[in-house]
Protein backbone atom coordinates (compact mmCIF):
# COMPACT_ATOMS: atom_id res chain seq x y z
CA UNK A 1 0.00 0.00 0.00
CA UNK A 2 2.61 2.36 1.09
CA UNK A 3 4.24 1.76 -2.89
CA UNK A 4 1.01 2.33 -4.26
CA UNK A 5 0.87 5.93 -2.55
CA UNK A 6 3.91 7.01 -3.46
CA UNK A 7 3.70 5.94 -6.90
CA UNK A 8 0.49 8.02 -6.99
CA UNK A 9 2.12 11.08 -5.33
CA UNK A 10 4.99 11.08 -8.34
CA UNK A 11 2.11 10.69 -11.52
CA UNK A 12 0.43 14.10 -9.65
CA UNK A 13 3.08 16.32 -9.81
CA UNK A 14 3.10 18.42 -12.16
CA UNK A 15 5.30 19.00 -15.04
CA UNK A 16 7.53 21.74 -15.49
CA UNK A 17 6.89 24.23 -18.11
CA UNK A 18 9.27 25.91 -20.08
CA UNK A 19 8.89 29.58 -20.27
CA UNK A 20 12.05 30.10 -22.86
CA UNK A 21 14.25 27.46 -24.22
CA UNK A 22 17.15 29.06 -25.87
CA UNK A 23 18.05 27.35 -29.24
CA UNK A 24 19.58 28.51 -32.33
CA UNK A 25 16.29 28.46 -34.15
CA UNK A 26 14.79 30.36 -31.20
CA UNK A 27 12.76 33.50 -31.88
CA UNK A 28 13.95 36.69 -29.71
CA UNK A 29 10.68 39.01 -30.88
CA UNK A 30 9.27 39.39 -27.76
CA UNK A 31 12.42 40.32 -25.74
CA UNK A 32 13.14 43.84 -25.42
CA UNK A 33 16.34 45.58 -23.91
CA UNK A 34 15.52 48.68 -21.37
CA UNK A 35 18.18 50.67 -20.58
CA UNK A 36 18.56 53.59 -18.04
CA UNK A 37 17.96 55.66 -21.12
CA UNK A 38 14.49 55.97 -20.42
CA UNK A 39 15.56 57.98 -17.24
CA UNK A 40 18.99 59.91 -18.90
CA UNK A 41 20.90 57.31 -18.65
CA UNK A 42 24.05 56.59 -20.91
CA UNK A 43 24.30 52.87 -19.72
CA UNK A 44 24.10 50.17 -23.33
CA UNK A 45 22.50 46.68 -23.13
CA UNK A 46 22.21 43.78 -26.32
CA UNK A 47 20.08 40.76 -26.39
CA UNK A 48 21.09 38.45 -29.03
CA UNK A 49 21.79 34.61 -29.95
CA UNK A 50 25.35 33.90 -30.15
CA UNK A 51 26.40 30.67 -32.55
CA UNK A 52 25.33 28.01 -29.79
CA UNK A 53 22.25 29.04 -29.67
CA UNK A 54 22.68 31.10 -25.91
CA UNK A 55 20.82 34.16 -25.32
CA UNK A 56 23.36 37.14 -24.79
CA UNK A 57 22.98 39.73 -22.51
CA UNK A 58 25.46 42.37 -22.82
CA UNK A 59 26.89 45.36 -22.51
CA UNK A 60 27.87 48.53 -19.82
CA UNK A 61 26.56 49.82 -17.17
CA UNK A 62 27.41 53.61 -16.54
CA UNK A 63 26.56 56.22 -14.08
CA UNK A 64 26.37 59.72 -16.20
CA UNK A 65 23.02 61.30 -15.80
CA UNK A 66 21.72 59.47 -12.64
CA UNK A 67 21.84 56.29 -14.98
CA UNK A 68 23.17 52.95 -13.75
CA UNK A 69 21.00 50.13 -15.10
CA UNK A 70 20.24 48.13 -18.21
CA UNK A 71 17.58 45.45 -18.69
CA UNK A 72 15.87 42.91 -20.92
CA UNK A 73 12.28 41.43 -20.77
CA UNK A 74 10.65 38.39 -22.10
CA UNK A 75 6.60 39.57 -22.80
CA UNK A 76 4.43 36.31 -23.02
CA UNK A 77 0.60 35.09 -22.75
CA UNK A 78 -0.20 34.64 -19.66
CA UNK A 79 0.94 31.80 -17.79
CA UNK A 80 -1.01 30.15 -14.90
CA UNK A 81 1.47 29.48 -11.85
CA UNK A 82 -0.30 28.25 -9.15
CA UNK A 83 0.78 24.78 -9.21
CA UNK A 84 4.18 25.71 -9.36
CA UNK A 85 6.49 26.64 -6.83
CA UNK A 86 9.79 27.80 -8.42
CA UNK A 87 11.79 29.14 -11.52
CA UNK A 88 14.61 27.67 -12.42
CA UNK A 89 17.14 28.91 -14.90
CA UNK A 90 19.79 27.56 -16.19
CA UNK A 91 22.64 30.30 -17.02
CA UNK A 92 26.35 31.48 -17.36
CA UNK A 93 27.01 35.22 -15.34
CA UNK A 94 30.27 36.68 -15.12
CA UNK A 95 30.70 36.75 -11.33
CA UNK A 96 28.76 39.67 -10.85
CA UNK A 97 24.82 40.03 -9.08
CA UNK A 98 21.54 40.68 -11.36
CA UNK A 99 18.50 40.58 -10.55
CA UNK A 100 15.69 38.08 -12.22
CA UNK A 101 12.33 39.80 -11.77
CA UNK A 102 8.66 39.22 -12.83
CA UNK A 103 5.17 40.51 -13.26
CA UNK A 104 2.19 38.97 -12.77
CA UNK A 105 0.30 41.13 -15.27
CA UNK A 106 2.58 43.63 -17.41
CA UNK A 107 0.78 46.66 -17.24
CA UNK A 108 1.18 46.73 -13.67
CA UNK A 109 3.68 49.33 -12.16
CA UNK A 110 5.56 47.11 -9.94
CA UNK A 111 7.94 43.76 -10.28
CA UNK A 112 8.42 40.70 -7.93
CA UNK A 113 12.09 40.65 -7.23
CA UNK A 114 14.91 38.05 -6.65
CA UNK A 115 18.47 39.03 -6.57
CA UNK A 116 21.24 36.45 -7.41
CA UNK A 117 24.65 36.18 -7.66
CA UNK A 118 26.24 34.10 -10.32
CA UNK A 119 29.82 32.26 -9.92
CA UNK A 120 31.53 32.53 -13.90
CA UNK A 121 30.41 29.16 -14.54
CA UNK A 122 27.23 26.77 -15.84
CA UNK A 123 24.86 26.55 -12.87
CA UNK A 124 21.28 26.83 -12.24
CA UNK A 125 19.48 29.45 -10.43
CA UNK A 126 16.42 28.11 -8.51
CA UNK A 127 14.08 31.05 -6.77
CA UNK A 128 11.07 30.02 -4.80
CA UNK A 129 7.76 32.28 -6.33
CA UNK A 130 7.09 32.80 -2.41
CA UNK A 131 10.82 34.62 -1.86
CA UNK A 132 9.82 37.51 -4.46
CA UNK A 133 9.32 40.68 -3.08
CA UNK A 134 7.66 43.80 -4.77
CA UNK A 135 10.04 46.54 -5.96
CA UNK A 136 9.42 49.75 -7.58
CA UNK A 137 12.53 51.96 -8.90
CA UNK A 138 14.63 50.24 -6.28
CA UNK A 139 12.45 50.62 -3.48
CA UNK A 140 10.84 47.93 -1.96
CA UNK A 141 7.16 47.93 -1.24
CA UNK A 142 4.72 47.36 1.43
CA UNK A 143 3.08 44.36 -0.24
CA UNK A 144 2.86 40.78 0.04
CA UNK A 145 5.69 38.51 -1.45
CA UNK A 146 4.41 37.09 -4.83
CA UNK A 147 1.31 35.33 -4.68
CA UNK A 148 -0.39 35.82 -8.06
CA UNK A 149 -1.74 33.09 -10.27
CA UNK A 150 0.00 33.95 -13.09
CA UNK A 151 2.76 35.62 -14.67
CA UNK A 152 3.22 37.77 -17.58
CA UNK A 153 6.31 38.88 -18.15
CA UNK A 154 10.34 38.09 -16.79
CA UNK A 155 12.75 40.51 -16.72
CA UNK A 156 16.56 39.88 -15.95
CA UNK A 157 18.18 43.12 -14.61
CA UNK A 158 22.21 44.67 -13.80
CA UNK A 159 22.13 47.45 -11.38
CA UNK A 160 24.47 47.24 -9.26
CA UNK A 161 25.47 51.49 -8.99
CA UNK A 162 28.75 51.03 -10.45
CA UNK A 163 30.19 51.51 -13.67
CA UNK A 164 30.56 47.73 -15.74
CA UNK A 165 30.66 45.81 -18.46
CA UNK A 166 28.50 42.38 -18.42
CA UNK A 167 27.82 39.90 -20.10
CA UNK A 168 25.04 36.84 -18.90
CA UNK A 169 24.48 33.67 -21.13
CA UNK A 170 20.81 32.45 -21.05
CA UNK A 171 19.67 28.65 -21.78
CA UNK A 172 16.36 27.77 -20.23
CA UNK A 173 13.83 29.38 -18.09
CA UNK A 174 11.41 27.21 -16.33
CA UNK A 175 8.40 26.55 -14.47
CA UNK A 176 9.17 23.93 -11.54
Amino acid sequence: MKLLFISLAIFMMPANTILFNFTKEANLNNWRVVNDGVMGGLSQGFFELNEQGYGVFYGNVRLENNGGFSSVRYGFEATDVRKYSKVCIRLKGDGKPYQFRIKDRSDRYFSYIYPFETSGDWETVEIKLSDMYPSFRGRKLDLPNFSEAQIEEVVFLIGNKKKESFQLLLDRIELK
